[in-house]
């Protein structure tokens, strides 16, 4: 999601908008709530929408995560792991967790995301990436106990969508028997490996449009971390991963290592259980951020085929340009890179033999 400032007024007509103004009618008189200010304040993948209100002299979010296809508890769970880790995030003011209502602090206007669209300074974009570096040094940290997985089976099923989405459905392409078992391997190595890091508090979407420039010192330190309420127990590599192979900005290779090398300097000063070789490191990030963007192909199409929501095929060549960097590095995934030609109708090389 992305709080940006947006003077779109929301068509408030259904039940459940009622329901809305209704709840935020009855709260206390003392948080000085002006309704008629109710505003868009993002865009999401999801069921969950978010708005923006005035309020005593500064602004307030809105989070509507309708029942029963969001779960507020979730949020409201990792929003208390991660405040004890002195993560920034939002403050809940308010909330009704049967009717999927929460009132949250606003952590500012722009995100990490908004700025490099904008045109951010070099030297601006790099002290506040360093920030993010050292806000998720923080974030992992935190009490993990209790999450969710994301282990083997999870992230076997994850990449399953690339074949089934990306692969049959937008590219209407069916695979051969050779193909399907040499994806089923690669899958297999790719989980087997990622599965067995070091386990640690895992946002999953630790990546530029759920950063916050916070301006305000008074919302906490820079960034503001949104969008957390999927996170689970999971392998210590995938946020950077998250981070570096942006699906939504593209970091060129000397930038992605860079940042790599001073998350991993600045893990290993934490104690957290980062592997003391960097090569080894480097690998097992790499490989996470292989299996994240498989599954973000096929997200992005089921995004556009189901959920009607074409933009965000716009992020694909991107994306498609992360996988094949991995892929061509490693000679394992060389059955994956075959695929990939032969979607985008790439001929083959062939070798000439003297």
């Amino acid at each position: 999601m992305s709080l940006t400032e947006s003077t779109a007024k929301p068509h408030l007509h259904t039940a459940r908008d009622h329901a809305l103004l209704q709840w935020l009618s009855d709260l206390d008189q003392s948080l000085a709530l002006d309704i008629a200010t109710l505003r868009a304040a993002s865009s999401d993948a999801s069921f969950r929408r978010y708005f923006r209100l005035n309020a005593a002299q500064k602004t307030l979010i809105v989070m509507d995560a309708p029942p029963p296809q969001e779960n507020c508890q979730p949020f409201i769970d990792v929003t208390q792991r991660l405040q004890a880790a002195s993560v920034t995030v939002p403050e809940i003011l308010a909330n009704d967790v049967t009717q999927g209502f929460l009132l949250l602090t606003d952590l500012g206007q722009h995100t990490y995301y908004d700025k490099i669209v904008e045109g951010w300074p070099d030297q601006t974009r790099q002290s506040h990436y360093l920030l993010a570096l050292d806000a998720l040094v923080k974030l992992q940290q935190a009490n993990g106990r209790g999450l969710a997985a994301l282990d083997r089976q999870r992230l076997i099923d994850e990449l399953q969508l690339f074949p089934d989405w990306f692969v049959q459905k937008h590219h209407g392409v069916t695979l051969t028997d050779q193909e399907n078992t040499q994806l089923t391997l690669i899958f297999a190595t790719l989980a087997n490996e990622i599965a067995n890091q070091p386990q640690v508090l895992v946002h999953r979407d630790f990546h530029s449009p759920n950063l916050m420039v916070c301006d305000d010192p008074a919302m906490g330190s820079s960034p503001g971390v949104l969008d957390y309420q999927d996170a689970l127990l999971g392998p210590i590599s995938y946020d950077i991963a998250s981070l570096v192979f942006d699906a939504r900005t593209t970091w060129e290779e000397p930038q992605q290592l860079d940042w790599a090398i001073r998350y991993w300097e600045r893990a290993r000063a934490a104690g957290l259980p980062v592997d003391p070789d960097f090569a080894v490191f480097y690998q097992q990030y790499e490989w996470a951020g292989l299996q994240r963007n498989l599954r973000i192909l096929g997200v992005f199409a089921r995004l556009n085929l189901r959920d009607h929501k074409p933009t965000y095929l716009n992020h694909l060549p991107r994306v498609l340009q992360y996988v094949r960097q991995v892929g061509t590095r490693y000679g394992v995934f060389r059955p994956l890179i075959r695929l990939l030609d032969r979607l985008e109708g790439i001929e083959p090389q062939t070798k000439l033999t003297f």
